[in-house]
């Protein structure tokens, strides 16, 4: 995430939406999660999030631009309710949220709005909480969350909340393709009908000597809810079948769904044919997305 300005009582942040590279779902866990492994990179595509410290112990959330009630059932107000609890908040925040990720799309844009509200509240209310307590709390709220602490680029395995900084290459291009269906993730994970008897073994990727070398190898992974979710919406096959004809290096889903991703060399030249092939359907040019 992207601190664009801080003052005592203020904050900007910048919270970036995410793609999984690949994603497998190895076993489901005796607490009923799964255990995955998935390689995570933060894009720039980004909601943006201003902070205020008030006076009244609460969170108050307003979309901007917009004449709509206080939301009071989201992310951000949740991580503000377990840190209020954990460390005796007696001042509260308010929360003007431009919302430019695409909800329920598999990019992580709740997640990563709560982890950008984690990093606010420990600044704000000066509590000076080390990263470590910081991904404990993102940890407790959602298996997404702990990611948006890393510079941008990681393998992330468990239910979500190990993090292992990654340097594979950035210097490409991706295409988003959101095509007009939301997926739950919790009915994703459903969908896949594991029991306690199933393992799998974790994609191993090494370092890669350049960055087709890099896209050879993630090519021959994948996404395991795409089988399920492809034969739900046939839909997302023909996006991910475009994508490749419009000479993409490799495409798949994002999370559970429903966006489909396409990387490139150069994404400029592909613009255009893209949006021939993509009727109805919402399209981002972004980059990945690292921090120093």
């Amino acid at each position: 995430m992207l601190v664009k300005s801080v003052t005592s009582d203020a904050m900007e942040i910048h919270a970036p939406a995410k793609v999984n590279l690949f994603l497998q779902v190895l076993n489901k866990r005796p607490d009923g999660y799964h255990n995955i492994s998935s390689l995570m990179q933060a894009v720039t595509l980004f909601d943006i999030l201003k902070f205020k410290k008030i006076s009244d112990s609460v969170c108050k959330v307003r979309l901007a631009g917009e004449n709509t009630p206080t939301i009071s059932d989201n992310l951000i107000v949740k991580a503000y309710d377990l840190m209020k609890s954990s460390f005796n908040l007696s001042e509260g925040i308010e929360v003007t949220l431009e919302k430019r990720i695409p909800i329920a799309a598999g990019l992580g844009g709740g997640s990563s709005d709560c982890a950008a509200t984690i990093k606010a509240i420990n600044q704000l209310m000066r509590l000076n909480l080390e990263r470590k307590e910081l991904l404990e709390i993102a940890a407790k709220l959602g298996s997404d969350i702990p990611f948006f602490f890393s510079k941008g680029q990681a393998i992330i395995s468990g239910r979500g909340e190990i993090i292992e900084e990654s340097g594979f290459p950035v210097d490409y291009k991706i295409i988003l393709v959101m095509p007009e269906l939301t997926f739950s993730t919790k009915e994703g994970y459903a969908d896949l009908k594991m029991d306690l008897t199933c393992h799998k073994r974790p994609y191993n990727l090494k370092s890669s000597k350049s960055l087709d070398d890099f896209f050879e190898k993630v090519a021959d992974f994948g996404n395991d809810f795409e089988k399920v979710q492809f034969e739900k919406h046939p839909k997302l096959g023909e996006i991910r079948k475009n994508l490749l004809n419009c000479g993409a290096k490799f495409a798949r889903m994002s999370g559970s769904g429903s966006t489909i991703f396409g990387v490139f060399h150069r994404a400029k030249d592909t613009e255009r044919a893209c949006a021939n092939n993509f009727a109805g359907c919402q399209l981002f040019t972004v980059e990945p997305f690292c921090l120093p």
